[in-house]
């Protein structure tokens, strides 16, 4: 099945790069925030790409979609974020067809995050073909492709262990303080950026590290006030940024910003401050490292971290795959399904064009000829035809191909199919 093709000979591609080759900087380039995502849609769309959706997230941003050759999905990527051509082409993957499939199973279920059993990916699968089918860019396939590693998702979480606990950069980022800051609960701990992993990071914060001195700061001070309201945190304006660095044992960076957030400039104070970066692409600058008193931890740093739970979750890797294969076997039989099925309404089609002609010839040669019975005896048989055919495809996949051409040279189908 690894041949199969699409309407108008097109392939399904997976087009990528993640934390594997590709380091915190180059995966910056790539990054697609929301407006370039729509952006990306909407050429797609002019362009009469059939079905496409994209997901960017800190460890990796991938397209996956019809076409004749990846590079129209590469072109696409590289025309809506700062990366190039030739810096895809060292770290990136393409995958086709079946292996494509494969590859969305295993991001989907957390297999192939950065932290093992890190499940924010399939949130952003979901949402990002919600996107895609506002703009008319999805079809059958990538719906029920979509929906098959939802469930995969949903039977890893519910029959495993390999989420137990919290998995996230998030959790790193704070298991990280616990670890290396001595009397955390005393420290002035800053979130700069209360976006998705800064909402996470502030619950993880809150929980963990039993802290009644965090403070909130987001460009647009409202969304700020709605993640501290629910915490009781204290918010402070944009403008107060720098002000609020000075007064920090901890800083945490989780902006959506294309550009450094956090510069040298900013941090005047001369006392012990730890900064991490949650951000891709970067939001503090590499040269703030050289101040003395600064400890600067990026995401891909805090993702390396392992410890006993993260070891434990391990064991689970080989249910969690079993599970894998079971729904994504059951994805590809109703893809071969799919396969054929054209083939066998051509077939149906063209047997009741026989019928049709004969029924016709005997109604002038046989008098008193039963129209009714005629009918119910021809469509029964035809009925028995195309489920004995459509049986054989389903049990044989191996030589389905074999099969689809000779039943449509035998009754010369091709007309009918197009």
């Amino acid at each position: 099945m690894e041949n199969f093709h699409f309407s108008g000979g097109k392939h399904f591609y997976t087009i990528g790069l993640s934390y594997k080759k590709a380091d915190a900087e180059i995966r910056g380039h790539f990054s697609l925030g929301e407006e370039a995502k729509q952006h990306l849609l909407e050429q797609a769309h002019k362009e009469g790409i059939e079905a496409i959706l994209t997901t960017s997230t800190c460890n990796r941003t991938e397209i996956y979609g019809f076409a004749h050759h990846p590079f129209e999905l590469i072109k696409l990527l590289c025309e809506h974020t700062h990366g190039t051509v030739e810096e895809f082409e060292k770290v990136a993957y393409v995958h086709k067809n079946k292996k494509a499939i494969a590859h969305m199973f295993q991001v989907g279920t957390g297999l192939d995050s950065q932290i093992l059993g890190d499940f924010e990916i399939i949130s952003q699968l979901k949402n990002s073909f919600i996107q895609s089918k506002k703009l008319g860019l999805t079809n059958v396939f990538l719906e029920r492709l979509v929906n098959a590693v939802i469930q995969a998702s949903k039977r890893i979480k519910n029959e495993t262990e390999i989420s137990s606990g919290a998995t996230s950069v998030a959790f790193a980022s704070v298991q990280y303080i616990l670890n290396n800051i001595e009397k955390v609960s005393e420290k002035n701990i800053l979130l700069f950026g209360t976006g998705k992993i800064g909402r996470n990071t502030c619950e993880n914060l809150v929980k963990h590290t039993r802290n009644n001195h965090i403070t909130l700061i987001n460009r647009t001070k409202d969304k700020a006030e709605r993640v501290a309201g629910k915490f009781n945190l204290i918010v402070k304006d944009y403008a107060d940024l720098q002000a609020e660095i000075r007064n920090s044992d901890i800083l945490i960076v989780a902006t959506g910003a294309q550009n450094p957030t956090i510069s040298k400039e900013l941090i005047y104070s001369k006392k012990d401050l730890l900064i991490l970066d949650l951000s891709i692409p970067k939001n503090v600058a590499d040269d703030v490292a050289e101040l003395s008193n600064v400890k600067l931890v990026h995401l891909d740093q805090l993702s390396k971290m392992t410890d006993a739970t993260l070891e434990r979750r391990q064991q689970f890797i080989p249910q969690a795959r079993e599970i894998i294969m079971e729904v994504e076997a059951e994805f590809n039989k109703w893809l071969e399904t799919r396969k054929f099925a054209p083939t066998i309404k051509a077939l149906k089609r063209k047997l009741k064009s026989m019928k049709d002609d004969e029924l016709d010839f005997q109604r002038r040669k046989i008098t008193d000829f039963n129209d009714e019975q005629a009918e119910i005896i021809s469509n029964r048989i035809i009925q028995k035809i195309t489920k004995h055919f459509a049986n054989h495809l389903k049990s044989d996949s191996e030589t389905t191909d074999e099969s689809l051409e000779l039943i449509q040279k035998v009754f010369q189908l091709e007309e009918l199919q197009k």
